[in-house]
């Protein structure tokens, strides 16, 4: 099998769930598969030595965060593996998400997925301006311009496996007007992005957008999806219960042939109907940022480790769990200890433990889908979670 493409090896019979395996330059994903966030090339909290001991496939870094790295670079065609010191494949952002993060979730004070205590009006956003031709930039009083070219340039420079097109991620506040013009505007950009790029050895991976409105979602599908993409990203935001049903709308326009990530969602209940809808990838901070702050995942759900019910006791992280610190019979009172007393080793070890707990999750969810009992195996395990455990 050739590098960059991607190989269904197995579906399931009942939904749209199937298990893959994506071949890239630096090795192959198999999928369903967790992109672990590496925001600068580097996980946070962990040595790269530590990679690989958390089943790590893969990870995700941000293109805008590595600008100026990219810009200097002038040799090294694999910059990003060179900054991870792990020989694994790896993404890269186009730079869209910054337009959300730094422009419309400051305006509307939103996150990704809308929850309803999140709603409010629309205040004032002098943090970026968008234009048909690209992005203006004003942070920390420098002024800068991202345009699908220039994106498609830096991620060249970077050289991970895959990269993204340069789109507009909008605010679950905007109405269907806006994000009927940012959909237009994101396959302009499209268009362009595929026009520049020029390494054969990068898979480009376009991008759907269209809100929470399904006949734009639809609309962005079937454009997109008749591009000559080698993947597709899902993107935009979504209310809480409007996921399922974009997934419904956009997966039968796109290529079954080809790989679908889910940008930037990685809840537990969220991986499970995403998976049934069809996905193979996504990417999340939840493994990692909860980590660093105490929050630590279990088959039964994630509870917190600075509590002080903790403090003595005796058992693993998590009982029954394969993870380099449970196998070593580290204790929850020695990791609350550490978060007690702000030691460094707190984040590493909570860090460790998250990641390798949703690989190994995925993990499970391909061995379920290979087997005909994904349906199954989802619900028993969704039974038993509980997102706060006390």
């Amino acid at each position: 099998m050739k590098t960059n493409s991607f190989r269904i090896v197995a579906k399931d019979a009942k939904t749209r769930a199937r298990r893959g395996i994506l071949y890239t330059s630096h090795g192959k994903i198999h999928t369903p598969s967790y992109i672990i966030v590496a925001t600068h090339a580097k996980i946070k909290c962990l040595q790269p030595s530590d990679i690989k001991k958390t089943k790590t496939q893969a990870v995700i870094a941000n293109t805008y965060h590595l600008w100026d790295k990219a810009i200097k670079n002038k040799k090294d065609k694999h910059l990003v593996h060179t900054l991870l010191r792990t020989k694994i494949p790896i993404m890269t952002d186009s730079g869209g998400f910054q337009v959300f993060s730094f422009g419309a979730a400051k305006e509307h004070n939103v996150g990704k997925v809308l929850k309803n205590h999140s709603r409010r009006k629309p205040g004032e956003n002098k943090l970026i301006k968008i234009t048909d031709k690209g992005v203006y930039f004003l942070l920390d009083g420098k002024k800068r311009f991202l345009s699908p070219e220039l994106s498609i340039q830096i991620q060249e420079k970077l050289g991970a496996d895959i990269i993204f097109t340069f789109d507009e991620c909008t605010s679950p506040l905007h109405n269907q007007k806006y994000n009927k013009t940012a959909m237009e505007r994101t396959h302009h950009w499209a268009k362009k992005c595929l026009a520049v790029k020029t390494r054969k050895d990068q898979m480009l991976f376009g991008i759907v957008q269209g809100g929470i409105y399904q006949s734009l979602r639809k609309k962005s599908a079937q454009i997109i999806g008749a591009f000559p993409f080698d993947g597709f990203g899902i993107g935009g935001s979504f209310g809480e219960k409007e996921m399922i049903q974009t997934l419904k709308t956009i997966i039968p326009y796109l290529p079954e042939e080809k790989p679908r990530h889910l940008l930037g969602i990685g809840k537990i209940k969220d991986i499970f109907n995403a998976v049934e809808q069809g996905i193979d990838l996504f990417d999340c901070v939840i493994p990692t940022r909860e980590a660093r702050h105490g929050r630590i995942w279990t088959n039964k759900g994630a509870y917190d480790i600075r509590k002080t019910k903790y403090s003595k006791s005796r058992y693993a992280v998590e009982r029954s769990c394969g993870c380099p610190i449970c196998q070593k019979k580290f204790t929850q009172a020695k990791l609350h200890q550490l978060f007690k007393t702000k030691n460094p080793s707190a984040g590493r070890f909570a860090t460790i433990h998250n990641v390798w707990f949703f690989n190994n999750l995925l993990e499970k969810i391909r061995t379920s889908i290979e087997h005909g009992k994904f349906l199954q195996f989802k619900q028993g395990f969704l039974r038993r979670l509980t997102e706060d455990l006390r």
